[in-house]
């Protein structure tokens, strides 16, 4: 079985808005390396189908929402990403894919790696061997 790991993000919210710190060792598990975002993604459209071999990543919505399909070759869970203040956390080898973006989704990752081709695992099949 598979369960979703959720960070809840500490909120500082008053008249002018909110406002959430990211800190690597504080509330992100690991060193932030790369940080990247996705948005503009058209409805309908599936991105990811992908797992690594020792990357690390936090996933957060901070504009819209998202949802992911989470496998770690046991099992698979659905889960939803629309707050600024909670990330997704995916460890290495668990096959992840996003969709059902909405129309202002931005998705911001933290990774603990720079991007490097060798760390993913493309196939499901050979990610199926991997676990």
């Amino acid at each position: 079985m598979i369960e979703p790991e959720f960070i809840h993000f500490k909120e500082i919210k008053d008249y002018r808005g909110g406002l959430v710190a990211l800190e690597q060792g504080q509330n992100v598990p690991f060193e932030i390396k790369r940080v990247y975002y996705i948005y503009g993604t058209p409805a309908n459209t599936r991105r990811g189908f992908h797992a690594h071999k020792a990357l690390e990543q936090v996933a957060i919505c901070v504009k819209g929402a998202c949802s992911f399909l989470l496998d770690n070759g046991k099992g698979k869970v659905d889960c939803r990403l629309d707050s600024p203040a909670v990330g997704l956390y995916i460890g290495k080898n668990i096959w992840h894919e996003m969709y059902n973006f909405t129309d202002d989704c931005v998705l911001m990752v933290l990774a603990s790696e720079l991007y490097d081709e060798s760390d993913y695992i493309r196939d499901y099949n050979d990610f199926l061997k991997e676990v």
